[in-house]
């Protein structure tokens, strides 16, 4: 007689949203002196989404994203034990962000919570809920991924309003039910990074005044070129880490699911594990760099080519400097239920 597998926490949904609004490199070309030519070569970003209307944030986006999970997962708000955001552009300084999901999606009477940790927050968040669910304390977690780098950029610092643009996506995580799921996880990060990306107001060390505004402190900081290095290093050293910890040989991995800032920084991760690019999740080209929404919109994408039992290696670097990774096995067929 075997014995119960113990309990594993598996991804048994996904569900992406991003807004209508489409800045191609054409429009981007209008706003700062770049070219389409110079964008695609350099990023190999073609488009973006952005978020336009009054009083609209990243949470409005997210709840799109939840709610399209619970329709395709069949879930009702009051079966969700547990919510966590993973946001760098939260609404509000408080509440969180997750606690204005929670309302708008009509969960209520649960713990919820956002997560900062830049471009790897997905990863962090998705730590975080498989713990919950591995310990028996909760049985059905959604995770969202969400930002609207819209409202931190300026668009008159081509170096990084090219990169950036807006969405949402959302996993439910549950107890698996056949063995596949959530493997092994890791997380890490050095603040020693801070000073090559980061929003230099806003905060309690640097509150907003007039001052600050008009010194534009308030977009995104980035010093390209040091981001860049790190970024392929610690994406490809998570890589390496999770396959050697579990044994996976190269031609074992069936995708490779990097969080999405720059076609090179991906290419050169997958080059570093000798993995063909045929086997690597790429959305950046229509939804540029949507920070901790980029890994769940990939899943979401690609979710009709995804069959239960395959390997996924997923891998985030972000502002803190923060990076991440898990060692994924699907869980589940959805390949009929295309969006």
């Amino acid at each position: 007689m075997s014995l119960p597998l113990p309990i594993r926490a598996a991804i048994t949904g996904v569900h992406g949203y991003v807004p209508d609004y489409v800045l191609n490199n054409a429009e981007l070309a209008r706003l700062v002196d770049t070219s389409d030519a110079w964008i695609t070569e350099r990023t190999g970003i073609k488009e973006r989404r952005i978020l336009k209307g009054e009083g609209l944030g990243t949470s409005h986006m997210a709840a799109e994203a939840v709610r399209g999970l619970f329709a395709r997962t069949s879930l009702n708000p009051e079966d969700v034990d547990l919510l966590i955001c993973a946001t760098t552009t939260p609404d509000m300084v408080f509440p969180s962000t997750a606690n204005l999901i929670c309302d708008m999606v009509g969960v209520r009477n649960i713990g919820s919570f956002d997560v900062q940790a830049a471009c790897s927050g997905f990863i962090y968040a998705v730590t975080i809920a498989s713990q919950f669910v591995a310990s028996g304390q909760c049985r059905k977690v959604v995770v969202v991924g969400a930002d609207k780098m819209s409202a931190l950029m300026d668009y008159t610092d081509r170096a990084t309003c090219v990169l950036f643009g807006d969405g949402a996506g959302a996993v439910l995580i549950e107890p698996s039910e056949n063995g596949h799921g959530i493997l092994d996880t890791l997380i890490r990060s050095d603040g020693a990074g801070m000073p090559h990306l980061h929003q230099k107001a806003g905060g309690s060390r640097m509150p907003p005044t007039a001052d600050t505004v008009a010194k534009r402190l308030h977009y995104v900081h980035q010093e390209g070129a040091a981001v860049y290095k790190f970024a392929i290093a610690k994406m490809a050293e998570v890589a390496t880490e999770l396959m050697a910890r579990n044994n996976l040989k190269v031609d074992m991995i069936d995708w490779l699911v990097p969080h999405q800032a720059n076609r090179r920084i991906i290419e050169s991760t997958a080059e570093r594990i000798n993995l063909p690019m045929d086997r690597v999740m790429m959305t950046i080209q229509k939804f540029g760099n949507t920070t901790a929404a980029t890994i769940p919109l990939c899943l979401w994408d690609y979710q009709e080519r995804l069959k239960p039992g395959d390997r996924l290696l997923l891998a985030a670097f972000g502002g803190g400097f923060t990076w991440g990774g898990a060692y994924v096995t699907w869980a589940y067929n959805n390949g009929h239920n295309g969006h």
